[in-house]
């Protein structure tokens, strides 16, 4: 079991937010994506396209997405991403493709999860570490800039080291994904990559 000093000396993790029960995805999503766009100086009518990466929709369907575009009022196509710890990392880079065929302008990136739903409140390993929350980002296309830069690979092995069924509860083998993600990022290479549009 991993001790309070051994999680924020390799996490830095020291609080974690839980929502309201009442709370959903969406509104976090929602909230987020105010304070994005307000920071942005646009308007829900000058979003294009809106992506929510998040673990934990409100509903298999609508989207979380779908939701968050109408609580927005806006008429922008909207859709979820499911990538897990990952999913704002995928998010940016799929957002940046579709810009870089000339379709979109501006998008509204999402991430939000209401992790605190799948947590088995008795178990230390997680409980600890998983909670809710939103960020948002929005992109804009702009003439002579460079192009978001993402490097996304597979992991063949692992699979077992962090799990959640659809109804919960989420299991980690945390010492192992710690370990894990220090060796993804010393092995990924950060050289600046040479790109032709």
């Amino acid at each position: 079991m991993a001790t309070d000093e051994w999680i924020s000396q390799r996490t830095g993790i020291r609080q974690r937010y839980i929502a309201h029960t009442s709370t959903e995805t969406s509104d976090l999503t929602a909230i987020a994506a105010t304070e994005a766009l307000n920071r942005a100086q646009l308007s829900h009518q000058e979003i294009d396209l809106i992506i929510v990466a998040t673990s934990t929709p409100d509903y298999t369907f609508p989207s979380t997405a779908m939701l968050v575009r109408e609580k927005l009022e806006s008429r922008a196509p909207a859709f979820d991403l499911s990538a897990a710890c990952s999913g704002c990392v995928y998010a940016l880079s799929v957002s940046s493709q579709m810009m870089k065929s000339g379709a979109y302008k501006n998008v509204l990136v999402i991430g939000a999860d209401k992790l605190s739903k799948l947590v088995d409140w008795n178990d230390r390993n997680t409980a600890v570490l998983f909670g809710d929350g939103a960020g948002a980002v929005v992109l804009q296309s702009r003439p002579n800039t460079f192009p978001c830069y993402s490097l996304l690979g597979p992991e063949y092995t692992g699979v077992e080291l962090l799990q959640s069924p659809v109804e919960g509860p989420i299991t980690m083998h945390g010492r192992e994904v710690f370990k894990f993600g220090v060796r993804i990022i010393e092995n990924a290479g950060f050289a600046t990559p040479t790109l032709a549009y």
